[in-house]
């Protein structure tokens, strides 16, 4: 691609960096919780990695190479300068880039799934390599990855077959669309939740479903769907093909999550932050999403505001795959006081929305919904509120929490610029952007995630609906002809535009 082809894919400069301020909220912790919040967030810390390799094959060494020459300097960054040879400006570009990537955790934005490129030349890089053994090996060890541009498609993350980058499907350039959709509809049909995997075509015949787990052997008990790992497909886009369980995915990195969240449990204010912690740790030992599953249902009931896992399906383009998350944080209590009255005021909201009842739980249930101010945030980009957990099994039946992180919507880049609204204009929007941000994000979370009912097949044969006499259309005056399919997940059903759609 030629220059002008490329300025939008160039670094920003300067990224915006901006502090989250947790101090006040964190000080009035006693020790004993301090020191839950210390093993949460480094458990979340110990899945950088995971992240990394979830976004390029470059990621993993960029990120060791700005560490070796961090390391290298001694915070000395002048005299590196004279040593490489390289101008103020061109040390600029590189600071600005290796902020954008430690901020992304990868060389892709987290919000646009598109590649970013340094603005000095790719000499500037190879000069400040030179400076230190270790760097020059990591900056080799990108094999030209940092600056990669000849081919447009990979510019953008996708799928394999389209030629866009995924890490979701690795060492398997040749693997179809319909492959990962036959392979995805086979593990909702066995039951085997697909978050925590990947998928690799490993030759013509056989898949290999990797799945994250300390262990790289199956569990002594056997895994979410028993103990068998090898299972030959016998029809449609896979018949005559082999699907394997291959366990021990991130292997390192799982054990070192595992140990810190052992040790959060033993930390844990009350039983039920010490159960939902060792169902994490059962989950990253054994790569068991049942166990994680049952997190998530002891979290419901925490009042603590701390979550961990493979969460998010954004960045695997079919949709179902998670990208690794952990947070930390601390209850603001004057603001969640303001969002308990929002959640008070739901049952008179809800029959505001634009469908009928038909199209509601058939009981609300009311969701802890909490203003947090974010300790930690592992992952490749930081929400401004969060609604889960993602399994519908979960918040259709037994709750959900909504949270809103307030130093997240608060925090402000020095000498931010406004675009779009006039300058007569700037001080009301001023004045008024942080609460209406917090009231929209409420909103959303609570009324967009919160009460809505998939119509579905439960098990089969089994309904949430009365399917003789189904529900009513708002869009067409008709009666609804689908629903979901017992086994069925948002991120199943809709794939690479589950989040996308989700988020509006």
């Amino acid at each position: 691609m030629d220059a002008q082809d490329l300025k939008h894919y160039l670094a920003d400069a300067p990224p915006s960096v901006v502090r989250l301020e947790i101090e006040a909220h964190f000080d009035p912790l006693s020790d004993k919780q301090k020191r839950y919040a210390h093993f949460i967030s480094r458990a979340s810390f110990e899945g950088t990695r995971v992240v990394l390799r979830q976004i390029s094959p470059e990621s993993e060494p960029i990120f060791d190479f700005i560490l070796a020459l961090h390391k290298s300097s001694g915070g000395d960054w002048k005299g590196l300068q004279s040593k490489a040879g390289v101008s103020d400006e061109d040390l600029d570009h590189f600071f600005h880039y290796a902020a954008q990537f430690l901020g992304n955790n990868g060389n892709y934005k987290s919000f646009g799934d598109s590649k970013f490129i340094p603005r000095c030349p790719e000499s500037v890089f190879a000069a400040l390599a030179a400076t230190s053994p270790e760097a020059q090996r990591f900056y080799l060890a990108t094999a030209g990855g940092i600056f990669s541009a000849d081919k447009p498609s990979l510019l953008h993350l996708g799928y394999p077959d389209q030629g866009h980058m995924t890490t979701y499907y690795p060492n398997s350039p040749d693997i179809t669309q319909p492959e990962i959709g036959a392979v995805s509809a086979w593990m909702e049909k066995k039951g085997l939740l697909p978050e925590n995997t990947r998928l690799v075509k490993s030759d013509a015949n056989t898949f290999e479903i990797l799945i994250a787990s300390s262990g790289a052997t199956i569990p002594i008990d056997g895994g979410d769907v028993g103990k068998e790992i090898e299972f030959k497909v016998d029809d449609g886009v896979l018949a005559g093909k082999v699907l394997k369980l291959v366990y021990g995915d991130y292997s390192k990195e799982m054990a070192a999550v595992a140990a810190n969240t052992k040790r959060a449990a033993e930390n844990g204010d009350n039983e039920n932050q010490q159960k939902m912690y060792n169902a994490y740790t059962k989950s990253f030992s054994d790569g068991s999403l049942l166990a994680f599953k049952d997190s998530q249902r002891f979290w419901i009931r925490d009042k603590g505001p701390m979550n961990i896992g493979f969460i998010e399906t954004y960045r695997d383009p079919a949709g179902i795959r998670g990208e690794w998350e952990g947070f930390a944080a601390v209850v603001n209590l004057e603001r969640t006081r303001a969002f308990g009255a929002l959640v008070d005021a739901a049952p008179s909201l809800i029959p505001l929305l634009p469908w009928n009842k038909d199209f509601e739980k058939d009981k609300f249930l009311s969701p802890d919904f909490t203003s947090l101010e974010v300790l930690t945030f592992a992952g490749s980009g930081v929400p401004a509120g969060i609604n889960i957990p993602n399994y519908d099994d979960i918040r259709q039946t037994e709750g959900f929490k909504n949270v809103s992180l307030g130093n997240v919507l608060s925090a402000k880049a020095p000498n931010e610029k406004i675009p779009f609204i006039h300058e007569k204009d700037l001080e009301v929007f001023q004045k008024y952007r942080d609460s209406a941000f917090e009231v929209q994000v409420g909103l959303h979370e609570l009324t967009g995630h919160g009460c809505g009912k998939l119509l579905q097949e439960t098990s089969p044969g089994v309904f949430n609906f009365d399917k003789a006499s189904p529900p009513i259309s708002p869009l067409t005056n008709k009666p609804v002809t689908t629903w979901y399919k017992a086994g069925q997940t948002w991120g199943s059903v809709f794939g690479s535009v589950a989040g996308a759609y989700e988020g509006k």
